[in-house]
């Protein structure tokens, strides 16, 4: 036989095999897990419902397969161009085109969709519920920076503006209010019932409502609110003095906050139990520090040469050679900054180590319970762009080759399910002590192992499959159309055009 019809019958074994019923033998040809017609398509199976649980086509590129999230959701798609996440129960949650070009996510009562966030829709979906507050009856859309609106049944929060020509906006960018007229002639702020009117911005400014005060910048400025504060600027940035009156609910006769300096020479700041001074500014200074808790920090040609001791805090820099502090719990090292860095702390009940070469590198975090030192580590570990590997602790297990974005991107599902995929050449997941697979060059090698039952399946594409049991073991070539099998107790037994059932697609099965 040559060449041209050995692919002429490897050709026809394909087409038979994806047109086999559900009608499966019980025997170990019609018990493997995975139908390997790369790159046609590569289908593996859910052993409990014998339906499809994840399917991809030409490479990485078509797919389908159960999404890594506790809901139970399905990604699949045409990568990178559209990519859908589905509900377990199959409604549509979100989809991507070319993401961050276009997304698009619903939820019960909202949907939004976006161009690179930066046109922007948000509003509420035709026949939703009535909304549970003012906020969730918002619609809005944004072409950022040029139009912003939003809708809703209040007046006072509904607006339309178009920068810089003219509009207001509320409740957005930090301000409660903010209007412009032919920006930068005009523009307006409200924040906490201080009105500041600037024409031009920034140059002429006057404060009026719960503050007064003017200013022409860079020159001078002041803005007082009466019993609260007082800001005087000077050659801004300068020359500056702040007053800050002590808060109604601290105690009588606590002294204001006072903030004085003229760069680069002088500045000082005194408050409730502390100081602070530096002279030649920001080079050389001191803090002390009595309450709420003691600290003493000297500066010495800063950033590079700090010393601070205390109760909670610790500080001892001598950059960029090393660092150490410790505050709020947290303990942090830099050696040779920013080449390592190696960092502890606790956080929500799970206690973290985290080391890093030059930031991304080289990046490992260890997490375990807190107060548990025996307990199983979780750890995740980037070696880019070569290497991913993560592993919960309790015999789940992923890690692939290359991985240029994971490091980059944490917890980004979107980046995850459209991009990640294409650059793993290959890939290890071990979804519980001895059930794993791997796959290489999007699954035109894979490799399945199965613990329970003490299975195993290996497949070169259509080329060559070896399934391996107990009680069986086959090798077939060009997915069936021709191979040998050998059951226990008896001799190896030749085969042909002997292929593997195709296992129904039950709509439970691909939720």
């Amino acid at each position: 036989m040559n060449v041209r019809s050995f692919t002429a019958l490897l050709l026809a074994s394909l087409v038979v095999g994806a047109g086999r019923g559900a009608d499966a033998a019980a025997d170990l040809r019609d018990s493997e897990q995975e139908h390997n017609r790369w790159p046609i398509s590569v289908q593996q199976t859910d052993s409990v419902a014998r339906g499809v649980n994840a399917w991809s086509g030409a490479g990485p590129l078509l797919f389908r397969k159960p999404s890594a999230n506790e809901a139970g959701d399905t990604a699949q798609g045409f990568r990178p161009f559209w990519v859908q996440l589905n509900q377990a129960d199959g409604r549509f949650r979100a989809g991507y085109f070319l993401y961050p070009i276009f997304s698009y996510s619903v939820d019960e009562n909202t949907y939004k969709w976006s161009v690179f966030e930066l046109v922007r829709r948000w509003d509420r979906r035709a026949g939703a519920g009535a909304p549970s507050s003012d906020y969730f009856q918002r619609g809005e859309f944004e072409i950022f920076p040029l139009w912003f609106s939003r809708q809703s049944g209040d007046p006072a929060m509904s607006y339309r503006a178009l920068f810089p020509i003219h509009g207001t906006i509320k409740n957005k960018l930090f301000f409660e209010r903010l209007s412009w007229t032919l920006f930068p002639l005009y523009v307006q702020n409200e924040k906490r019932g201080a009105i500041t009117t600037y024409a031009p911005w920034p140059v002429v400014r006057v404060a009026h409502g719960a503050t007064h005060g003017w200013g022409i910048w860079p020159l001078f400025n002041y803005v007082d609110r009466p019993g609260v504060s007082r800001l005087e600027t000077y050659l801004w940035p300068l020359g500056y003095r702040s007053i800050r009156q002590p808060h109604p609910d601290d105690p009588p006769g606590t002294p204001p906050k006072r903030e004085i300096g003229f760069l680069p020479f002088y500045a000082r700041s005194t408050g409730p139990g502390y100081i602070n001074e530096d002279f030649g500014w920001p080079f050389f200074g001191y803090t002390q520090r009595t309450s709420p808790l003691r600290y003493d920090e000297r500066r010495y040609f800063w950033p590079f040469f700090v010393q601070g001791r205390g109760e909670q805090r610790y500080l001892n820099r001598w950059a960029p050679f090393y660092t150490h502090s410790v505050a709020k719990g947290g303990d942090k090292r830099w050696f040779m900054w920013p080449v390592v860095r190696y960092a502890t702390w606790t956080e929500r009940d799970v206690a973290r180590e985290r080391t890093q070469l030059l930031f991304f590198v080289y990046w490992n975090e260890v997490q375990k319970r807190a107060g548990a030192a025996n307990s199983p580590p979780a750890q995740l570990t980037h070696v880019w762009p070569l290497f991913s590997r993560w592993s919960d602790g309790a015999g789940k297990s992923q890690w692939q080759f290359p991985s240029a974005l994971a490091v980059f991107f944490p917890g980004n599902e979107p980046v995850r399910h459209v991009w990640a995929p294409l650059f793993a050449l290959a890939r290890h997941d071990q979804r519980a002590p001895g059930e794993t697979r791997t796959s290489i060059l999007w699954d035109a090698i894979t490799f399945e192992r199965f613990a329970q039952g003490r299975r195993s399946e290996f497949h070169l594409g259509p080329v060559l499959s070896v399934a391996r049991a107990p009680e069986e073991k086959r090798i077939a070539i060009g997915n069936g159309l021709i191979g040998f099998t050998r059951r226990e107790g008896r001799g190896w037994r030749l085969f042909w055009l002997d292929f593997p059932a195709k296992p129904a697609s039950t709509g439970q099965a691909l939720r």
